[in-house]
């Protein structure tokens, strides 16, 4: 049976105006530790003893998919000039703050997130907590480092058209949502990116920032009373804003098959199609299935057979991307153009061949093992770790712990993924975009 949600529910013991601190309650399995400021923000630890780095971010559930059509590439672009100048730091002082001290800052921006991330020794840990809060709060856009960044993310843009493996993943999710914001690239477009002032940060803020969407996630060797009290410092008077985007559902899919003539050597084929959203209850058992079909494992159905069987392709993979409302199925390989074909072949077999019979009960029980190793392993990664409490906190209300996971990937049966394979990777409704060589 799989475990109760009691097992996992956090309980926030909320501070209003109170200058001194209590003891904190966190979940039953003492993992995490959950403090919510009087502005909403909320500060998650969990404690690790064996690390001497701290590693910290803040997350805000804002991303691409929040822009409006002429605010294309904002997002992204803000997330570049954080780093451009605050109230009481130019940018070399923020570059400087931690990697004077060895340590490292970054930032990175999705579909529905954008997130300001640090790494340091764990005594440096109120200058890292301060700097994200800088950063992250108070921005002063200077209108110099405006025309200086924009040139930097329009050479970025160029790089990613001049990398087919990058630009067909960017088309084919225009393809797969089309006239919609999730189908958006993030980078945005030469004509937005151009046009972006001042106020258009300072408008697109005030439109979806939200303190009760924003978490600060930390892991390291120190006790949580210490990151609260940091928190209170400085993030307790970051005002309360409760702005909720507008988030225009998707629903409207019509499968299409494409091909583009490229300069370049390679054939490249991506496919794919829309899938279940994060809080669908088929969404483990798809991952699971997928991961099977063409995830990291050297052993995947697709790089068995394309690669070490008929040695088609250097790389092949499929995943599985869950948003708010939907989701995205993408499969991508490239191979020598005259091999296209072939590979198309196989790749299709293979999709086929989890639909024709149930696995195996020893084969079922490998690929499980083999699932519950790589989450396991991604766990011991504390710096990505840090980053998925925060994502699941603001997407979940919850950090599920290895143990409902491994539960939830036990009770999966070969007739449930084979049921599941039919319902779900039925070719007739993928899309399809392929690059050619001219």
């Amino acid at each position: 049976m799989p475990p109760s949600d009691r097992t996992n529910e956090i309980v926030i013991m909320k501070l209003r105006n109170e200058n001194t601190f209590h003891p904190y309650l966190c979940t039953p399995m003492n993992e995490y530790e959950l403090l919510e400021l009087p502005n909403g923000i909320r500060v998650l630890h969990k404690h690790v003893s064996d690390s001497k780095i701290a590693h910290i971010g803040v997350m805000l559930d804002i991303g691409s998919r929040d822009e409006l059509e002429d605010e294309q590439g904002l997002a992204h672009f803000w997330e570049h000039m954080a780093f451009k100048g605050t109230e009481k730091r130019k940018p070399f002082h923020i570059i400087n703050r931690l990697e004077s001290l060895g340590g490292e800052l970054n930032a990175y921006t999705t579909k529905e997130k954008i997130c300001f991330y640090a790494s340091v020794l764990d005594n440096h840990i109120d200058k890292a907590v301060e700097l994200l809060a800088d950063i992250t709060f108070h921005s002063t856009f200077p209108e110099k480092q405006i025309e200086r960044e924009r040139q930097v993310i329009l050479e970025e843009m160029s790089m990613y058209r001049d990398t087919p493996e990058d630009s067909i993943q960017d088309e084919f999710d225009e393809q797969i949502f089309p006239n919609h914001a999730l189908g958006k690239n993030i980078l945005g477009t030469e004509e937005t990116v151009s046009s972006f002032k001042r106020d258009s940060f300072k408008t697109f803020l005030g439109r979806n920032l939200n303190t009760e969407k924003i978490i600060l996630s930390s892991v390291g060797n120190y006790p949580a009373r210490k990151l609260f009290k940091l928190a209170e410092r400085y993030l307790r008077d970051v005002p309360h804003k409760n702005h909720t985007p507008e988030r225009q559902w998707f629903s409207a899919y019509t499968p299409t098959r494409i091909e583009r003539r490229k300069p370049i050597s390679q054939a490249h084929f991506a496919m794919g199609m829309p899938s279940f959203p994060l809080k669908d209850k088929n969404r483990i058992p798809f991952f699971f299935l997928i991961n099977i079909l063409g995830g990291p494992g050297m052993n995947s159905k697709l790089n068995l057979s394309l690669r070490e069987k008929h040695g088609l392709v250097y790389g092949v993979e499929a995943n599985y991307s869950p948003y708010l409302d939907t989701g995205q199925l993408g499969i991508y390989f490239a191979t020598d153009p005259k091999q296209l074909k072939k590979a198309q072949r196989l790749l299709l077999t293979e999709i086929e061949s989890l639909k024709k019979k149930p696995m195996g009960n020893v084969q079922l029980h490998k690929a499980k093992q083999q699932v519950k190793g790589q989450l396991a392993m991604s766990e011991e990664n504390k710096n990505a770790f840090m980053l998925m409490m925060a994502k699941s906190m603001l997407d979940l209300n919850k950090v599920p712990n290895l143990s409902e996971i491994f539960d939830r990937i036990d009770v999966l049966s070969a007739p449930q993924l084979q049921e599941l394979a039919i319902d779900t990777l039925d070719i007739s409704k993928m899309s399809s975009l392929t690059y050619l060589p001219e």
